[in-house]
């Protein structure tokens, strides 16, 4: 395949993945993340702690013989822990070249957001909106619209990576 042929490819599937979010609950909320930046779905499986992570760092698991972290998102999200259940499962996804699973309360569906139905977050704090990067409008329904470059801080990517 050519390197034109190539990068074309590239761009249509940059163009298929536009405006196309993964929807997740937490804590009866309904979120999105771009899909360009989900790898998979997977249940919940066994988690190993690792000693001196962030609290919402649960530990570690084996995908298929590759050691990934998982973050709880309501402990991210400043919410209370709650037990897993039935359709707690894993999104794993890929942020700064480290992939990560983030452990949700059930997933919901794609959902395409054109970027017109997008509007910034208020302004409330800027603490408690630095993991959103809009409020989106699909079927009625609001969802917020997570930015996954900013679910995890430098430093803490770091520390994952280090570990």
């Amino acid at each position: 395949m050519s390197e034109t042929a190539r990068n074309e490819t590239l761009l249509d599937e940059e163009d298929s993945q536009r405006d196309k979010y993964l929807t997740f609950v937490v804590d009866g909320d309904t979120y999105g993340i771009e899909i360009r930046y989900v790898t998979e779905i997977i249940g919940l499986q066994k988690i190993t702690p690792v000693p001196d992570m962030p609290a919402f760092v649960r530990g570690i698991i084996n995908l298929r013989g590759k050691i990934i972290p998982v973050m709880d998102m309501r402990v991210r999200f400043n919410k209370p822990f709650r037990e897993y259940m039935e359709r707690t499962c894993i999104i794993v996804v890929d942020i700064r070249n480290l992939s990560i699973g983030l452990i949700v309360d059930s997933v919901a569906e794609v959902v395409n957001i054109p970027a017109g139905a997008v509007a910034p977050p208020p302004e409330l704090t800027r603490r408690g909106n630095r993991f959103i990067m809009g409020i989106g409008q699909a079927a009625g329904e609001v969802k917020l619209l997570l930015d996954c470059e900013k679910l995890l801080t430098e430093e803490e990517t770091e520390q994952l990576l280090t570990s």
